[in-house]
């Protein structure tokens, strides 16, 4: 275990955002602000996330820029609504990074690989990965945590990827919503 996800002012919650603060369309993406829909509790849940880490980034994979299914604009405009929703709720997104390339690309910024974070780092230089928590509902999610030595927390009823990978994620939830549960406890 990386280490636990303490409340503690000065660490950087790390969110994906397909599967864990809104629903996954099945195999199509999420193109246009009518299609975001905030996954049962997950916007309750950043809500109460917000008071307990410096700063909460999103970093999430897009690929269908790379697919030619949507363009950046479009991405931009699902972000300002994802990020209103937040706002009217009290709730606080300090950044969204994404990443354009196709799955099987070589993209450094691609989740598992580090740019995402790099960037985050540059624009917030205070980020500590070590002090920070990765929470995701991939294999891809968890393993970027991992190279980063920052705590994952996967969010799935069931794991969705293979049997041999499970020991990778530090805790898992069923939500986002009974994370945050997990987290306001007196005891943690």
């Amino acid at each position: 275990m990386q280490g636990s996800p303490c409340k503690d002012n000065k660490r950087t919650l790390f969110l994906d955002r397909d599967g864990v603060l809104n629903v996954r369309p099945g195999k199509s993406y999420v193109v246009k602000p009518g299609d975001f829909h905030w996954m049962e509790g997950s916007l309750q849940a950043l809500v109460r996330l917000t008071g307990l880490y410096a700063r909460i980034i999103v970093v999430t994979n897009q690929q269908g820029i790379g697919k030619g299914l949507m363009n950046k604009q479009q991405l931009d405009d699902v972000h300002a609504k994802m990020l209103g929703d937040a706002q009217k709720a009290g709730a606080r997104i300090d950044a969204v990074y994404f990443a354009s390339g196709l799955r099987h690309s070589d993209s450094f910024n691609r989740k598992p690989s580090e740019g995402m974070f790099l960037k985050a780092k540059k624009d917030f230089p205070e980020i500590n990965a070590g002090a920070s928590v990765m929470v995701g509902d991939s294999f891809s999610d968890i393993l970027f945590a991992y190279r980063l030595g920052m705590t994952s927390v996967l969010i799935a009823k069931q794991r969705s990827f293979p049997l041999r990978y499970h020991y990778m994620a530090d805790f898992q939830f069923n939500n986002l919503l009974l994370f945050s549960d997990f987290m306001i406890r007196d005891d943690v």
